[in-house]
Order: structure tokens, then sequence, then C-alpha cells
């Protein structure tokens, strides 16, 4: 019966239930969105392209492994074993290959070696290719495609290249061409000896193959007695899965891995197998933001739903419903309701994911060969969510009602409270106290890996504790705003008036606009304050007079030594850039040719000394942060884990602040460079007297090597951290859509009840124009208050995010942007205002008058 009730009372009052119903189909759609890109990370396919016909490979450990053993108190112990994985990809002895050639089942070991090997325009020394990545292998490794060769002759000299078809129509070139290709080494120009393609399938989608002879391809990877992987041809007949049992148990003493099917993706695909793990922290990270904001404006939308039905609930309790009834309808009523949304909102958070999944991929954070995973868990949990915060927020919002006498409730329907209810206002400050914690929190953290999911959870907790002691921050604004209000006349009077007067009803309004203030601020802010941190200690600790960047996969080592050569030069370093992991922990690494170090590099040492590690090999000097993490100082031991997962252990020689310009390790050139995929420097600093032009006139033979003031090269890294950025403004834009569409839905409810009060102050001889004024300066105060507390929150975050990560508390806000986000607010304001009001005020006041409440 409860169920019948419900269900005529939102046939009866359909618009009462728009805006509840559209914020639970936005906070569904988010939800499925997230999950879905959760899912990708965590099952998300990847799937083979090289390895296509070789139906098992055999591939190094691409993880660092630690294993702790924990004793107890009864005489137990307990093992933990963990793994991370390298950023670079690891090698496998050549001789693997022995152990398994002679296994039962194995018809052919091919050895795989895939290196950098970019073609380039001879005149730019821009990649000739797409945005995809381009590879070398040697032409024995064909067969693991398998490629077929369809115009020309395999390469047999080490001046062959053979070119895959895609390459070939992409660019026009056919066998006898020159072309220049960019590997490890000197770029150097071959002679294109064959095209080949994938034999029964389509070209490559992800890659461009470039085949060399069998001596050409080991001396470009300069890896000397190891392979990529290696690919095993079983013989016919036999069984996939006992093969991988044999090889395995020939493997046993090794630290190779076998794979399969679809773990064949992975080994191949080393770029998507990192994003798995990064689209799962990103999932993770938007998805908790999205609910924590979704469950903050669900509630407040019941909330002023049910306050608007006030006066009806008040009746129900006069003729007797009990509060069991009223909770019961309440609660019938959201769940019908949450469930239309929670489908509609899956249904279109599907789209959505794809969108988001595409747009990930444009924007290189995602490879295209991680494919998107569109399961039925993510709708499911976002139906779940749905239809359990609708119900939870119904029966939070209609607590009170429910609760209080009969004639309190008829009362309060004609007036609002003086001010909320005890256990709110308590609720606020424990709330208030907590974001303050956060907050305090938030100062002490230096990693951006601790900082972002906490300034993120800050803001929320902050806004929710604004909801909660909403009406006595309003009451308190409308104190303030009356004198300023009083030269706008009576609409100045009657707009306070109504803020202060109905105080429950505007705080349900400045809470969804303060969370977007705050939220927008934060997200635009936090980059530009940590990139524009980490680029003046870049700035403040180059003495270099140049610096050689490339426009291709980097500046060769050839190319540095032309320019030591030049004269006027006293010094160039090298510098390439990955991750090592010390322990299981991941660290930002730069690899430096120590030689003149102090020319051309000053990372503000506070203890040790540069030169120090210049003069020694086997030396690495570390961020203050590093230092501080990892327990060292000067004359430490560091051991660490390289790129590619080889273990070095180096002498701490020096400490040093800058750590976000630098890194938190620098370590020596060579030694880095080795056991990196991309060996070639990003950068190439440069100190001497030597003008630009002679510079330029030494690297003629090396295109695409431009000679930068450091200024200009500041520029163009500023140039790449905004592209990063932005993955980081399209993942949180989501959540500020969310936040905009509550705010305009917010707004449009909270006119459209007032159409009795509009033709009340309309008989009583207000025109319609000034009904209008009255509303816009009810809007423009409104979102005064909320850009005052929505700035607030953001700045207190902001600051302790500042003072944790770059040690100063002044964080970077840009008054131009900080105006559009406050002026986009104000239009969202306005016109959500000014729409529903015109629409109310159509009606004839008498007509509403004598209608039935």
């Amino acid at each position: 019966m409860m169920l019948r009730y419900a269900l005529q009372t939102i046939r009866d009052r359909k618009g009462g239930f728009v805006g509840a119903l559209l914020a639970l189909m936005c906070a569904a759609a988010l939800v499925t969105a997230c999950g879905t890109l959760l899912e990708t990370g965590l099952r998300g396919r990847i799937e083979t392209e090289r390895y296509a016909a070789a139906p098992l490979i055999v591939s190094a450990d691409q993880n660092v492994h630690r294993t702790t053993v924990k004793h107890k108190g009864n005489g137990k112990t307990k093992v933990k074993h963990k793994a991370k994985p390298v950023a670079e990809r690891a090698w496998l002895p050549a001789a693997t290959a022995d152990r398994i050639r002679n296994v039962d089942g194995v018809r052919e070991v091919v050895p795989e070696l895939t290196f950098l090997a970019v073609p380039v325009a001879q005149s730019t020394g821009k990649p000739a290719t797409s945005s995809r990545p381009s590879y070398g292998h040697s032409w024995a490794s064909a067969s693991l495609t398998p490629f077929a060769l369809t115009a020309g002759r395999p390469p047999v000299s080490a001046d062959d290249v053979v070119i895959d078809r895609s390459l070939a129509e992409r660019t026009g070139l056919k066998p006898g061409d020159r072309l220049t290709v960019q590997s490890t080494g000197v770029p150097r120009p071959y002679r294109i000896s064959g095209v080949a393609a994938p034999a029964h399938r389509g070209d490559l989608r992800q890659q461009t193959s470039l085949f060399f002879s069998g001596a050409e391809a080991a001396r470009l990877s300069a890896r000397p007695g190891q392979v990529t992987a290696l690919g095993v041809l079983p013989a016919p007949g036999t069984d996939l899965h006992r093969l991988k049992r044999h090889v395995e148990q020939a493997l046993g003493s090794t630290t190779a891995r076998v794979s399969t099917g679809d773990g064949r993706g992975p080994v191949e695909f080393l770029d998507a197998a990192g994003a798995r793990i990064k689209l799962v922290s990103m999932g993770g990270a938007m998805g908790g933001t999205s609910l924590l904001v979704a469950i903050l404006v669900v509630v407040g939308t019941f909330a002023l739903s049910i306050q608007q039905r006030h006066r009806e609930l008040a009746l129900l309790r006069a003729i007797a419903a009990t509060p069991r009834q009223v909770r019961r309808l309440l609660g019938r009523e959201a769940l019908v309701v949450g469930a239309v949304a929670g489908v509609l909102g899956s249904l279109a958070g599907l789209p959505l994911a794809g969108w988001l999944h595409s747009r990930f991929i444009d924007r290189g954070a995602i490879p295209p060969s991680l494919e998107r995973t569109a399961g039925i868990f993510p709708v499911l949990a976002a139906l779940a969510v749905t239809l359990l915060g609708a119900w939870a927020a119904a029966r939070i919002s209609g607590r009170r009602i429910a609760r209080i006498r009969p004639a309190e409730a008829m009362a309060e329907s004609t007036v609002e409270r003086e001010r909320p209810a005890a256990v709110r206002i308590a609720a606020g400050l424990v709330l208030l106290a907590g974001g303050g914690a956060l907050v305090a929190v938030l100062g002490s953290l230096r990693t951006e890996a601790a900082s972002t999911p906490v300034t993120f959870l800050a803001v929320v907790v902050l806004a929710t504790a604004v909801s909660l002691l909403g009406p006595l921050l309003v009451k308190a604004a409308a104190a303030l705003l009356a004198g300023p209000l009083r030269p706008a006349g009576s609409g100045g009077t009657l707009a306070t008036a109504n803020i202060r007067g109905n105080s429950t009803r505007m705080a349900a309004v400045v809470t969804p606009l303060t969370l977007l203030i705050a939220m927008t601020c934060t997200v635009l802010f936090v980059q530009p304050t940590l990139g524009d941190a980490a680029r003046t200690q870049a700035r403040e600790g180059t003495r270099a007079t140049w610096v050689l960047s490339s426009q291709g996969p980097g500046v060769p080592s050839a190319a540095a030594e032309t320019v030591r050569r030049t004269q006027g030069v006293t010094a160039v370093t090298e510098v390439v850039r990955t991750t090592v992991r010390v322990g299981l922990e991941k660290f930002t690494a730069q690899g430096v040719t120590q030689a003149g170090l102090a020319h051309t590099w000053d990372p503000e040492v506070t203890s040790g000394s540069l030169a120090g590690f210049a003069a020694r090999p086997g030396t690495a000097a570390i961020s203050e942060l590093a230092a501080e993490q990892l327990g060292l100082h000067a004359g430490s031991e560091l051991k660490a884990h390289l790129g590619d997962g080889t273990p070095t252990t180096l002498t701490v020689a020096a400490v040093y602040t800058r750590g976000l310009g630098f890194g938190d390790l620098t370590l020596p050139h060579d030694l880095v460079a080795r056991h990196m995929d991309n060996p070639l420097a990003a950068t190439v600093l440069v100190a001497g007297d030597s003008d630009r032009s002679r510079l330029a006139a030494a690297l003629q033979k090396f295109p695409g090597i431009a000679v930068l003031a450091p200024a200009t090269a500041d520029r163009l890294h500023a140039d790449r951290q905004q592209q990063n950025a932005e993955v980081n403004y399209l993942a949180m834009g989501l959540v500020l859509a969310f936040t905009a569409i509550a705010v305009v839905n917010t707004l449009a409810m909270s006119v459209s009840e007032r159409i009795r009060e509009f033709a009340m102050l309309r008989l009583a001889g207000a025109t319609r124009r000034q009904v209008l004024r009255m509303l816009r300066i009810e809007a423009l105060s409104v979102l005064l208050i909320a850009a005052v507390l929505g700035t607030g929150i953001a700045l207190a975050v902001l600051t302790a995010f500042s003072i944790g990560m770059t040690g100063s508390a002044a964080p970077t806000v840009l008054p131009s942007v900080y105006a559009s986000v406050v002026g986009a607010a104000a239009l969202l304001a306005l016109v959500a205002t000014a729409l529903p009001g015109r629409l109310a005020l159509k009606v004839s006041p008498v007509e509403v008058a004598t209608s039935r409440q």
C-alpha cells in the first residue's frame, strides 16, 4: 500500500521529483564511468600484435620483489611477498633459449630484439611516423607475427632496412629509397631493401616496425648477450597448457616468465601494462571523489525537495500518519526515483566512459593498446549506490519531519525554524574540525601521491561542514549584507529579508555553489603550484648558457660529444630521465654526465659536495626529501634497482634541496642510460661563451636538434607540463560538471517552488520587473556568500598543499583564471534563477492565490 501511495505522490508531483531524479542520474552516470575506467585498469585486455603467431612467449621478470618475514608472539611467522613493476623493459640472457630448445613439443625458439628505431625526416629531424611508437627488430624474428615481404628482399647488409607496409603507404617510400633512422646512437641513413606486412591479417595498429639484419639489430639494441623475449613455436599437435608447464619447469631456476594468450599483450606493450596501474589509481581517485560529491549533492537535493513538501508531510502527520509511515513513504519514493535514475544514469555512463577513455588516449595518458572493458559490475555498482544513496538521503532529510509532533510540523511548514537542530550543528562542527585536521596533515605531506587524495578529501569535508552549518552562515552573512543592499531599494530589502528568513533554503543553494568554486579552484591551481615551484628550482639551478633539445626521440651522445669539441664550450652535461626503485618505493631519477657538472648545474647542495659526486662514478646525489624518506645522508650506501630492474649499490656523495626541479635521485649518466629503453638525452646543458650560430653549425649533421636559451627551454617545459595537467583537468572535469549541474538544479528547484510567494508580492503591488530584480539580488548575494566560503576553503587547502610540497605558503593563483571561475559561477546562478523565475511569473497571480496549496 505504501508503494502505491509513493507512486501516486510521484505522479502528482512530477515537478518536485525532477530535481532529485536529475541529481541521481548524474551521480549514476559518473559512478558508472569511473567504475568502467577502474575495471579497465583491473581487467582491460591488451591484445598482442607482434607476437600474434607465437602462442608462448618467454620474457624477463618486470617486477622488483621484496619478501618480509614477521615473527608473531605465538611462535608462528607470517611471510609476505610484494612486487612492484619497473619503468623500463627488463631483458633476458640470450642463453635462456638453450634451456628450452630441447623441451618436448618445442618446434623453434625465436629470439626477439625490440629497440628504439624512429624514422626521421632528414631535413627537419622530426619523426616521419605518426604518433604511434616505432621499434626496430631483427628480420630473424619476423616469423613471430608473422611478417612476410610484399616487395623487395630481406635485409642482408648493415645498410639495409625493411619497413612495414603501413609506413610505406603513409610516406610513399619504396624499395631502393633512403631512410634515416634514429636509434640508440647516431642517426643513420639506410637503404630500404623491402616492404613487409603481417600475413593473413591487417597492418599493425599500435606500432611501426622496422627490420634490420641480425648483426645490425644486435648493434642497435646495445644489449650484447641479451634479448627482449623468446618466442616459442610449438610442434604441430602440441597441447599448449602442457607445453607451458614443461617450459616453466625448464626455466625453474631462473626469473623468466612464461606468457600465453592475453598474457602476451602486457609483455609486448609495457606502457599499456603500466597504464593499467595508472588507470586503477585515476579511476579510484575519480570514483572516490565523485562518490563523496554525489552524496553531498544528492542529500542536499533531497533535503530541499522534502522541505518544499513540508506542509504536505505535516498534514499527513496531522491526520494520524505515524512517524514510521512517513519514513516508509519517503523511503519508497526515493527507491522508485533512485531505480529510474540509476537505470537511466548507468546507461548514460557507458558512452561517457567510452568518451573519457578515448580522450585519455588522445592526451597520451593511456596507450590505445589498452582496450576498454565494458562489464556489468560498474552498472550494478552505480545502481546499488543510487538506490542506497537515494534511500539514505530521503531518510536523513525527512528525519525531523517524521519525528516531531504534528502541531510542530504544521507550524514549521509556515515559518522556518530559528536555528538548525543541535545535532546538525554538532555534526557540522565535527566535520569542520575534521577538515581542519586534514588541512594540517596536508601541510606535512611531501609527495604528490600522498597529498593529492587528501587535498580533494579536505575540500569535500569542509564543503560538507558548510552544508551542515549553512543556515547559521547564511544568517550571519545576511546581517552583514543588509547595509550594502539597502541602497538597492525595495529589491535589496526584500532579498535581505528572504535570505535571513529562509536561511535553510538559501543554504541548500549556497552549498553546491561553494563546492563548485572550492573544487574548481583547487583542481585548477594544484598543478600550477607544483609546476611553478619545480620550474623555479630548475631555472635557478641551471647554470648553462645554452640548452640542446630534440624534435625527435632525444639528443644522441655523438651530438653532445661534437658540442664538447666546439670552440668556447667549457662543459656539456647530458641528462636522461627515468624512475628507479629503492626497495619497493619509486623515485624520479636523472642521469647526468659528471665531467664539468658544476659549470652547468647547481642543485643547492646542503651536505656532502657536488665535486665528490662529479669525481667518482659509483656515487649518487639525492634530494632532501628522498634522504629523509630513506634515512640517508652523505656517505650512506644507496641500494636501488635501475629502470630495468638491475640492482646497483652507490655511495651518497651529496644531498640537495632542489628535488622538485631535478628529481629525487641524480646518478651517473652512463649507468642510467645503459638500462633505459631510450638512452638518448632528454636535454643537454651547455656552458661556455660559444654563441648559438657556432653551436648550430657544429650540429648540422644532427637534424632536429635545437639550440635554445634556458628561458626558452623553460617555456617549452612549461608547455609539456600543461599538456600533462590537461589529463588531470579532464579527469576532474566530470566531477566539476556534475557539481555545476547540481548548482543549476538546486537553484531552479529553489526558485520554482516560490510561485505563491511571487504571486503574493505581485498582488501587493510589486511589478514583474521588481520581482525579477529581487531574484537577481538574491542570486548575487548567494553567489557572494558561496564565493567567500569556496575561496576560503580552496585557499586553506592550496596553502597547506603548497607548504607540504614546495615549502612555501604561497600557492600559485592566477587572477584571470580565478575571475573566470567566479564569473562562470555567477552566470550559472543568474541563468538558473532568471529562467524559472520568468516561468513562475507567467502565471496569473490571482490564479495562483486562489489555487489549492
